[in-house]
This record gives C-alpha cells, sequence and structure tokens, in this order.
C-alpha cells in the first residue's frame, strides 16, 4: 500500500502543480458571468458552464455580481492549491520516510507506523498553534495587508489567484523567500511569457479541481467508506477519529 501511494505521490506531482500567474493587471478588469461561460468552456469543453445554485448571480456582502464572481474564483484556486498539497502530503504521510522511524524526532511525541490523520493528532498544541498562526500570516498577506504595490483586491478587478510577494515582510522581514516561484530559477514559471502563464492557470484550476476530489476521496476511504479505485486496497490507511474536528486530541468543543 505504502508503495502504491508513494508511486501514486511522484508520478502525480506534475499534474498536481501548475505555474501561476504573479503580475497583477495593469488595470482592474472585473469578470462578468459571459466571461465565466467562456473560460469554463476553455477549461473543461465538454461539461462547459456549470452553475446549478446560481451562485454566480448573486451579491455577496454587497460586492456586487462582478465581485461575487471574484470572490469565487478566487476561493476555487486557492482551495485547489490548498487540495494540491494536502493530496501530496497525504501520499508523502504514508510513506516510511515520513511515518517510519526517525533519528531525530520531528516533535515531541512522534509516534512512528501512524496513519497521516494520526499523525496530525499527536502534534502538540503548540505546534498547531504555530501551523495555524503561519497560515493565518499567509491569509493576510494574500487579502493584501500592508497594500503592496500594484496590489488589486480580487472582489475589485484584481486577479483571482494572484499572492503578493512576501519577501522581506513579517516582524523584521523574518520572510526571506516569495510563496509564489521563491527561488526564481532560470527558465522557472517567471520566465514564462503571458500566454504560458495564462496557460498555466488554466492547468492549475483543472489540476486544483482533481485535487479536491481526490483528497475528499483519500479521507473518505480512510473513515471506511466505499471509494471506487482505492477501496480494494486493502491496508489503506485508517482513521477512527473525526477529520472535521482537527483539536480533538487537544480539546474539543463538541
Amino acid at each position: 500500500m505504502k508503495t502504491t501511494l508513494a508511486a501514486l505521490a511522484l508520478g502525480s506531482a506534475s499534474a498536481f502543480v501548475a505555474p501561476s500567474t504573479q503580475s497583477a493587471r495593469v488595470a482592474p478588469v472585473q469578470e462578468s458571468k459571459d466571461d465565466l461561460a467562456v473560460l469554463a468552456k476553455e477549461l473543461n469543453p465538454i461539461i462547459g458552464f456549470w452553475d446549478p445554485l446560481g451562485a454566480t448571480g448573486l451579491d455577496f456582502w454587497g460586492l456586487g455580481t462582478e465581485g461575487t464572481i471574484g470572490y469565487l474564483r478566487h476561493a476555487e484556486i486557492k482551495h485547489g492549491r490548498v487540495a494540491m498539497a494536502a493530496f501530496l502530503g497525504f501520499c508523502a504521510q504514508s510513506t516510511p520516510l515520513v511515518s517510519g522511524e526517525h533519528t531525530f524526532a520531528p516533535y515531541k511525541g512522534y509516534v512512528a507506523g501512524c496513519t497521516p490523520q494520526e499523525q496530525w493528532d499527536n502534534i502538540p498544541l503548540y505546534g498547531k498553534l504555530q501551523i495555524f498562526t503561519l497560515i493565518g500570516m499567509l491569509e493576510s498577506y494574500g487579502e493584501g495587508a500592508g497594500s503592496p504595490d500594484g496590489y488589486v483586491h480580487y472582489t475589485k478587478g484584481g486577479q483571482p489567484g494572484f499572492f503578493p510577494e512576501i519577501a522581506g515582510r513579517g516582524g523584521g522581514g523574518q520572510v526571506g523567500l516569495n510563496l509564489w516561484n521563491p527561488f526564481d530559477l532560470p527558465g522557472g514559471p517567471s520566465s514564462l511569457d503571458a500566454a504560458g502563464k495564462e496557460r498555466g492557470l488554466k492547468a492549475e484550476v483543472n489540476n486544483g479541481r482533481l485535487a479536491m476530489i481526490g483528497i475528499l476521496s483519500l479521507l473518505s476511504e480512510s473513515k471506511g467508506l466505499i471509494v471506487p479505485g482505492i477501496d480494494s486496497l486493502a491496508d489503506f490507511p485508517k482513521y477512527a477519529g473525526d477529520v472535521m474536528v482537527p483539536f480533538s486530541n487537544d480539546f474539543s468543543f463538541f
């Protein structure tokens, strides 16, 4: 099983990671429902535009329909990025390299041979809070904290999925690398032309959608539900806890 997950993770790495567009638009341009219909056809010619709940016609928090579309587009891209990281992380955490014995324990209370969710449960509360603090920092930077040069919010015509440069930010400039293209290697994403970056962003949306299905499939299988394709793996890592209560080993209000 661990060999299968390792092959799945390594073989899928290129499919789940795509370059993203770094620079914001020169002038704010908000997308309309018609723009989404065109984009949907480009992303998936078979399904095309699909909005059964009519969300693209709603007005969230007085943003207007175009502002709401910007919000939904950004949310989908961000959820897709998190899902890609989660899917590959689940696969990596199921391998002996991560879940096996370590010369130096990665954290206090580490226990070898645990499933990915059990590994999270075993992390001390302060370690989890540090992780969530980092997430909060990245979230605030992504929302334009500090008003970086050229930043336009995605609900006001900015590019959905855009993440500002963060190198040198934080208390005392403690953030040393950008989240997007941190090493800026020759031939990397920053060397792509506008058309290449646009193709990369579309690939990222599709890969993110697939990753969201993928990580939910892994979590469902770990809880004993039937998931075609992986249900036949007898030694798939199972989890007896509640994936929706991330601090269950520390405290719970439920």
